[in-house]
């Protein structure tokens, strides 16, 4: 599980995290990922490589992180949340997966490199935030929180990176329809088996 900024208590790694983040994000402006070494962000945030170490055992960890919190970020500001029961927050949720991977320039070639480690970031921040959401509410369902909110949140992922990828795309606003149109039957699958176990 990625570590968001929130769930570090002592200030002083909450700070050395956050440097370290921010000194990626700005070499990625102008560097491809694969051309940036732990050398080049321990220079731009002036630690030493064995303070990156005691924090992310590679790069990769980092960018994870750094997406992850970011994404946190956009969500956080937007107001962004799920109880289990809003279909709203549904829409909510992919806009801000959609608006986020553009956001990242995830459209662009140089950036093809980071696909799986982004990919896994804010797939986990999604399925963290509609399985907190199921629980609040326990179902009769045979089909677990576990399955729904993974199977959605690949889905929302999967929608939101067709829609970033395609050139001359729609607004984030018209595919978030779409995708919500397609996900809603995932959390369907529980009130059905809850339907059929009360007749």
């Amino acid at each position: 599980m990625i570590e968001t900024k929130d769930e570090i208590v002592d200030p002083r790694i909450r700070r050395t995290r956050l440097l370290l983040q921010q000194s990626l994000a700005k070499l990625l402006e102008t560097k491809e990922f694969e051309k940036i070494s732990v050398q080049d962000i321990t220079d731009a945030a002036t630690v030493n490589r064995a303070t990156f170490y005691d924090h992310y055992p590679d790069k990769f960890a980092l960018l994870g992180c750094m997406a992850a919190n970011r994404f946190h970020e956009l969500l956080a500001e937007r107001g962004v949340k799920f109880d289990g029961t809003c279909s709203s927050a549904w829409k909510a949720i992919v806009l801000g997966v959609c608006d986020y991977l553009a956001g990242m320039g995830m459209d662009c070639e140089r950036h093809r490199q980071m696909d799986p480690h982004v990919e896994s970031a804010v797939v986990g921040v999604v399925r963290q935030m509609l399985l907190d959401g199921l629980k609040m509410h326990p179902s009769q369902s045979a089909v677990s929180p576990e399955m729904i909110a993974t199977t959605a949140s690949w889905a929302i992922y999967g929608g939101a990176k067709e829609w970033v990828r395609t050139p001359n795309r729609c607004p984030s606003e018209e595919v978030a329809d779409t995708v919500v149109k397609l996900v809603s039957p995932i959390f369907g699958a529980m009130h059905e088996d809850e339907a059929r176990a009360s007749r």
